[in-house]
């Protein structure tokens, strides 16, 4: 089996797993409990908030709090943010920012969206056009999940903030976390990241967020996590997600540098004439979107399945959503029929070469087998 969808998950990693079995087994205490145990694995979670921060950022400006994935994270700088005036976000966005700003419109909060361009980055001038002296939040992806292009958060947050200096700039970098290098710059206020996207766990993510920042709690209780996401700490996650980005950053340029040459020799490989390569020159290189137009990208998959393909056809979170046509694709002004063939191929630093050569022996041979019986 060859697995091509780690835009939606990865496979957790054996020695991570190994490593935390401990915070299940021995140390499976409540970290909020006043004996030496809980004590201790307070303390142990303080080290292990330092560790994954500094990462990306300095400990003495930003904090982490834990949640149980990056929709909540999302969430929570969303609601948390967005509480007056209007919010700004970008028709890119993930369904976690984008379904929860437009929650926030039903709560009377006015949102307004900037307009893509081609490869799917925002632009920037409409973005920027849309900031005035009412606005509280400004949300844009770092990564697109559907077609992986970057978009230069720091220096949108940099303008964001000339153009209302009160107004809060977060972050989605879900699909940026452990795998790009980069630093979280003063003018980003939140950061939103997840565990399984890196060879962590599934059922934890976290936000980071700018020091001195006052947003509402999300879940309300104990108190745990400075008081702004209640609920007994999920150490075992916690402890599995430091394991599995410590050792993603040990090697996210060697990572990167590889991951890249394979993203390279998909493209080279995949035949132009049955497929239109939708992610441009500064997208990720764990990203790659193409398209089979005139076929639906669904049917690919399920017949990719068949034969040992794992593969995606855009983000696996709207699946839900029963639309036929993505969203994000549409707002970077593809026709429907390019829409609906849409394939994501994803890598991560265990994809191989001879996985990425016959991946493109499969997927060539099956677009050109549909599109001969369509002639």
């Amino acid at each position: 089996m060859i697995y091509l969808d780690n835009a939606a998950t990865t496979k957790p990693d054996s020695e991570c797993l190994k490593s935390t079995e401990k915070y299940l087994i021995s140390e499976f205490y409540n970290p909020s409990a006043l004996y030496k145990g809980g004590y201790g694995l307070q303390s142990e979670l303080r080290e292990t908030r330092k560790n994954i921060i500094s990462l990306i950022a300095d400990p003495e400006n930003f904090e982490l709090i834990f949640t149980s994935c990056g929709t909540e994270a999302d969430n929570q700088a969303v609601f948390g943010g967005g509480k007056r005036g209007n919010v700004v976000t970008t028709e890119g966005e993930h369904s976690a920012i984008y379904s929860t700003v437009c929650e926030l419109k039903q709560r009377g909060i006015e949102v307004r969206f900037a307009k893509l361009n081609s490869d799917g980055s925002v632009n920037i001038e409409h973005l920027l056009s849309l900031i005035d002296e009412k606005t509280s939040l400004v949300s844009v992806i770092h990564v697109s999940n559907e077609t992986g292009i970057v978009n230069p958060i720091a220096e949108i947050a940099k303008k964001v903030k000339l153009k209302n200096k009160f107004a809060l700039f977060h972050s989605d970098g879900v699909q940026a976390f452990g795998k790009i290098p980069f630093r979280l710059a003063k003018d980003i206020d939140m950061y939103s990241v997840s565990a399984h996207k890196i060879g962590g766990i599934k059922g934890i993510g976290a936000l980071f967020k700018r020091k001195n920042l006052v947003i509402k709690p999300y879940i309300y209780g104990g108190g745990q996590e400075q008081g702004l996401r209640s609920g007994t700490e999920n150490v075992f996650g916690i402890k599995n997600f430091e394991f599995a980005v410590l050792k993603k950053y040990e090697n996210i340029t060697n990572n990167y540098s590889n991951v890249a040459k394979l993203h390279d020799l998909m493209l080279k490989k995949l035949d132009k004439t049955l497929f239109t390569v939708l992610s441009g020159e500064n997208c990720s290189p764990y990203i790659l979107s193409v398209s089979a137009k005139g076929l639906r990208g669904e049917t690919i998959l399920h017949e990719a399945d068949d034969n040992g393909l794992i593969i995606g056809t855009g983000s696996a979170c709207s699946s839900n959503e029963k639309k036929r046509y993505s969203r994000v694709i549409l707002a970077c002004g593809y026709s429907e029929a390019i829409a609906d063939g849409v394939l994501r191929l994803s890598f991560s630093s265990e994809t191989t070469e001879s996985e990425v050569l016959m991946a493109a022996g499969i997927l060539n041979k099956i677009v050109a087998e549909r599109k001969e019986k369509m002639a």
